[in-house]
């Protein structure tokens, strides 16, 4: 099982997880803790070995632990998840071929977009496609079809691949920390639409891409991963737009992976990754 836990800093914390876990007849083959000490805030993840109920588990740390920390226990399943798409088809592509071959640390449950473009590939792996327009409809009935959907398959976790619609704050709250997102940029420069134009404009030296947890404010979310790589003034718009897409499938893909595997722990408006 995967233990998670966030609380206050104090003295001995480690000392007395390690004893709670032991008394549990468990056994840590992997540890890894962070203290954010501006805010003496401490993070641990642990994978532990063995056999024990996690509500016993849970109320031991509870009682052990500084007041109001947060404890998560995970029998590492494979993740549900719900994809979301527009028209771009590279980090769907992506993620479908490491669904098709058990790499992703996921199961798709079914893609949904708001244009059929994509319909055809998902068929072919033989995953449901939903379409539900945005054109000529409410943003509420928008969503309200949407949720619709989510609701058949109870999913861990929504994975907006290039899904280029905003999310109203009431959808948003009803899945905090649940929904990733891959943004084509550097966040937080050149946010917004046409980041690709933006740089190749300002002229930039590196361009990069962000993979983030949504929230209320536009691309502004939790950082899971970043990534850049160079470019020159030889470089065409085409050029910088085609190596966009590729780190972007690369930090989406390695974004989803550390989610998936429980090492993502969200504090205020940041991450902190245990590897």
């Amino acid at each position: 099982m995967i233990i998670l836990i966030q609380c206050d800093d104090k003295v001995g914390l480690v000392a007395t997880i390690s004893n709670i876990i032991a008394v549990a007849g468990l056994n840590i083959v992997f540890m890894r803790e962070h203290v954010e000490k501006a805010e003496l805030r401490f993070f641990t993840r642990i994978e532990a070995d063995g056999e024990f109920d996690a509500d016993i588990l849970h109320q031991l740390f509870q009682s052990a632990l500084p007041n109001g920390a947060d404890i998560r226990i995970n029998p590492m399943p494979d993740k549900k998840i719900i994809v979301f798409v527009t028209k771009e088809y590279h980090c769907l592509g992506d993620v479908l071929l490491r669904n098709h071959f058990k790499t992703l640390g996921a199961t798709i449950q079914c893609v949904i977009g708001n244009y059929n473009l994509l319909e055809e590939v998902c068929n072919r792996f033989d995953i449901p496609f939903h379409y539900i327009t945005h054109e000529d409809n409410t943003k509420d009935a928008f969503e309200e079809g949407i949720i619709s959907v989510v609701r058949q398959y109870a999913p861990d976790y929504l994975v907006l691949a290039k899904f280029m619609r905003i999310l109203s704050p009431d959808f948003v709250k009803h899945f905090e920390n649940r929904i990733i997102n891959i943004h084509h940029s550097f966040l937080p420069a050149f946010s917004g639409a046409s980041p690709y134009r933006q740089a190749y404009e300002r002229g930039v030296k590196l361009i990069g891409a962000t993979a983030h947890f949504v929230t209320n404010n536009l691309d502004e979310g939790p950082i899971i991963s970043q990534q850049i790589i160079p470019v020159t003034h030889a470089y065409a718009l085409t050029d910088m737009i085609r190596s966009g897409r590729e780190i972007e499938t690369a930090v989406f893909a390695r974004a989803l992976q550390l989610v998936f595997e429980d090492k993502v722990m969200v504090y205020k408006n940041k991450t902190v990754v245990l590897e």
